[in-house]
């Protein structure tokens, strides 16, 4: 494999001038070259769709440390929290750590090698929880006969401007529709190795030939809006789900060859949010989708394809709710004493990703509301268990008692009603208090989700936990950005997570039962059609379909995804 990537490095540092492309286009374009970032978007979508997901690897040892090289050092620098691709990826890698430091390879020369490329992929995703295994590899490293940085055959030295100029229009040249990059003749690497040496490669001049910051790429305006009536969400949704049918294979959805459970599962609810009767076209995808979904439940009852089984679990009994079919029916009934024993773990009444991740709101609220459409009964302990979990993410101090020691920091709750991701963590950021605490920031999609899973574990609209988070809802109305986040440094963070905003916002609206919101200034909004209209306006004229442009974190600018918040987030205003 090793000998391959090097040929494969060799190859590109020769000199190929048959192949080089001008370094200016002919009227003066601008050259692919000024779009490597989003060029490599698509890469990074084809690797993600290579991984094992019952290992978490990425085909071996070698090649997952090149990937997770490819994707901390790629423009976007994803991190373990963007997902079980970078995260699962990690696990796997350090599995193959001994207890001396080394990571291990077919033998000693393998092993030096391996692990001088697992400290690269260490330091591109710092942790402190890795602290200590990145250490152990340096001293080990330290002990060895000094070898060359096995990168450099792989990429080569990093060129002046107008050498570089060329080598970045080769490679791009070079690159498969499908995003990824060939083995050169007549080696054979892995093309995964092969592309991921290609991201390390292509991101260090994405920066060098980037477009001038500033007026010349802004964020992209969610744009003017106005409320929208039944018939033009109608129409709406049936463009979405035209798109959605261009894109099924079998009722199923995916990287092409790659369907995802978790994906297909969201989309499959989406759609059913079409009223009835509905198009042949779109109601075989939904049958053939429903069937595919039972077809993965595991003896627990959980459903899913190896990994996030809690996430991809709540949103098939979601989906599978819906169907009048004895099997599905069957299905749910099973996957709901799944979801129940999930809250059996140290974090009281939370539920994560799966059986041993760690709790979140955003999985919590999901099953929660799975576990609602499933039939659970309403006194069940199952939503009593919650509401302390609930009350930790809050900041609300009469109700919340952590007090969490963070690198010398502590974390503790605020006072204004909203909630973070989890107790002590807000993916919006911190707060900074003058006693030197931190409190986690409140933000508008974590906020509606703890409205909603207040309202589905009991409580009423009279309890002050609950009137605190709709008090910090009404304050932070918003349908321009997901509030709540710190812009103090990205202008974009206020995007991430929109289309996740407005679909929580109105499950949460309709779960507490409001058909109106009083924002700061005393204006009254009717949510429902003004939150139709700025989907509808946000909606691709092209292809019908969404995509968060502006901040594509979390598969959002993934058009599948987007167009299935969207549609569950529309058929929501039509209740």
């Amino acid at each position: 494999m090793f000998k391959a990537l090097l040929f494969a490095g060799a190859f590109l540092a020769a000199p190929n001038l048959a192949h080089a492309i001008s370094p200016q286009d002919p009227g003066g374009r601008p050259g692919p070259e000024t779009q490597i970032k989003d060029t490599l978007d698509g890469t990074i979508r084809w690797m993600r769709a290579q991984q094992d997901r019952a290992t978490g690897a990425y085909e071996d040892p070698t090649v997952t440390a090149l990937v997770l090289c490819a994707l901390g050092e790629s423009p976007r620098k994803y991190r373990e929290a963007d997902g079980y691709f970078v995260k699962g990826a990690l696990k796997y890698l350090l599995s193959h750590q001994t207890v001396d430091g080394a990571f291990t390879g077919k033998n000693k020369a393998a092993s030096t090698t391996l692990t001088h490329m697992a400290v690269r992929a260490l330091f591109s995703h710092p942790s402190p929880e890795r602290k200590k295994a990145y250490a152990s590899a340096l001293k080990w490293l330290g002990q060895q006969e000094p070898i060359a940085d096995p990168f450099d055959p792989l990429i080569g030295p990093k060129l002046e401007k107008d050498k570089a100029l060329k080598h970045v229009r080769r490679l791009l040249a070079q690159r498969l529709p499908d995003g990824s990059w060939p083995a050169p003749a007549p080696e054979r690497g892995h093309p995964l190795a092969i592309t991921a040496t290609r991201v390390i490669d292509l991101a260090r001049y994405a920066k060098m030939f980037a477009p001038p910051e500033g007026p010349a790429k802004p964020i992209v305006p969610l744009g003017p809006f106005t409320s929208a009536d039944k018939d033009r969400v109608l129409i709406s949704m049936q463009r979405g789900a035209t798109f959605l049918v261009q894109v099924a294979e079998n009722g199923k959805f995916g990287a092409p060859g790659h369907p995802d459970a978790g994906l297909t599962s969201m989309v499959i609810g989406a759609l059913q949010g079409l009223p009835q009767p509905r198009e042949s076209a779109v109601q075989k995808i939904i049958d053939d989708g429903l069937d595919w979904l039972v077809s993965l439940q595991k003896k627990d009852g959980s459903i899913h394809q190896g990994m996030l089984a809690n996430y991809v679990t709540s949103s098939s009994v979601m989906a599978l709710s819906a169907s009048d079919k004895p099997a599905h029916k069957e299905a749910v009934k099973l996957a709901q004493g799944y979801l129940i024993g999930l809250q059996a773990d140290r974090y009281y009444g939370g539920i994560g990703y799966g059986g041993d991740e760690r709790p979140d709101l955003s999985n919590l609220q999901m099953a929660l509301e799975a576990l609602s459409a499933s039939g659970l009964e309403k006194d069940h302990e199952a939503y009593q268990r919650a509401v302390k979990f609930l009350e930790r993410c809050q900041n609300r101090s009469e109700s919340n008692d952590v007090k969490i020691e963070d690198g010398g920091v502590v974390i503790v709750s605020g006072n204004d009603g909203g909630s973070g991701y989890m107790p002590g963590d807000s993916k919006a950021g911190y707060l900074d208090l003058e006693n030197g605490q931190r409190v986690p920031r409140s933000y508008g999609s974590m906020t509606y989700a703890l409205l909603k899973s207040y309202v589905l574990a009991g409580l009423t609209k009279e309890d002050p936990r609950v009137k605190a988070a709709f008090d910090w809802l009404e304050k932070n109305y918003t349908l321009d950005v997901n509030p709540g986040f710190d812009t103090s440094r990205d202008a974009r963070a206020a995007y991430q997570g929109i289309f996740y905003y407005f679909l929580a916002m109105s499950r949460a609206l309709n779960t507490y039962g409001s058909e109106e919101l009083t924002d700061a200034a005393g204006v009254k909004h009717a949510w429902k059609r003004e939150l139709a209209g700025r989907l509808i306006a946000m909606q691709s004229k092209e292809s019908g379909s969404w995509s968060n442009r502006n901040a594509p974190r979390w598969w959002e600018g993934n058009p599948i995804l987007g167009t299935a918040y969207a549609l569950a987030t529309l058929a929501e205003t039509l209740k």
